[in-house]
């Protein structure tokens, strides 16, 4: 799959799975002083789901770190590929490492490819056991805001903190409900995020990204279903991307992102800079 800069013209190689790469305030009366007055000002709800919404990358920050899993659908042409991801991230330090499973072109159980190790950092991107002509033994370094989508799915999983900051800019949001999450009790919002204006309110260490990630896709209207704790705290969010693709229907990606056992201590190590392949690295694409 190659994503199109609807913009500039470019194409960057994304999610194409293959045997040498990767796929790619409360919402309640009481949440003010005065509910009533909260109600007459927002008869709809939506401001206020909205608020909620947006804060919840706020309120990851306080947790400090979670235990993560992701997935990511591709569809395009017909074809369906999926890519599941299991790890842990450090809020504080917008670090991360996943260990991401890959489809088996034959359809066989378990997969027909070894797992790669990715660690997320501020900026970049390291791969081991990438394939692709790259050592085992020697991690790929992609910097994330030379790409089209800023990383968003050309790993095959969102980076958490930039999957909860794409939230900042959230609208037109409804609130569904509760619901129970890995018996969690979570409230269930949905609506379309706006990939600029998540840039403009993005902390430092994200911005880069997201700004890279507006050049990327089709629309910068990006759909969600978001589920947040009593704590604020996103439980689980789902967000659909689009590409142009050079295909007259185009290519979606369905990323979703899960958090749990907040506050639990994950420890990530940088890889030297020694252990960093500088050679040249083939094409994911068959």
């Amino acid at each position: 799959m190659v994503v199109q800069d609807r913009r500039g013209g470019g194409a960057v190689a994304v999610a194409v799975a293959c045997g040498t790469g990767l796929a790619v305030g409360l919402l309640t009366t009481g949440c003010s002083p005065d509910g009533a007055a909260a109600d007459d000002q927002d008869p709809s709800g939506r401001a206020t789901a909205a608020a909620e919404v947006r804060n919840s990358a706020a309120a990851l920050l306080r947790a400090g770190s979670a235990g993560i899993r992701t997935s990511m659908e591709t569809v395009s042409g017909g074809t369906r590929v999926a890519i599941r991801g299991t790890g842990g991230y450090d809020f504080a330090t917008s670090t991360g490492r996943l260990r991401v499973v890959l489809p088996d072109p034959a359809g066989r159980p378990g997969g027909g490819h070894q797992p790669i190790t990715e660690i997320l950092a501020p900026g970049a991107l390291f791969m081991k056991n990438r394939g692709a002509g790259v050592p085992a033994d020697k991690w790929v370094r992609i910097y994330t805001a030379s790409l089209s989508d800023g990383n968003l799915v050309t790993g095959g999983a969102t980076d958490p903190l930039a999957a909860a900051e794409l939230l900042r800019g959230a609208r037109e949001v409804t609130y569904q409900g509760e619901e129970r999450l890995d018996g969690v009790r979570v409230r269930h919002y949905r609506g379309t995020t706006d990939i600029g204006a998540a840039a403009r309110q993005a902390s430092p260490r994200t911005r880069p990204a997201l700004v890279a990630a507006e050049q990327g896709f089709t629309t910068d209207a990006v759909p969600f279903d978001a589920y947040l704790d009593e704590d604020g705290r996103l439980r689980k969010v789902r967000q659909w991307f689009r590409f142009a693709n050079g295909a007259p229907k185009g290519a979606s990606v369905t990323s979703t992102t899960e958090l749990s056992d907040f506050g639990t201590r994950v420890a990530v190590q940088l890889p030297d800079e020694r252990d960093i392949y500088a050679g040249k690295i083939a094409s994911a694409a068959r």
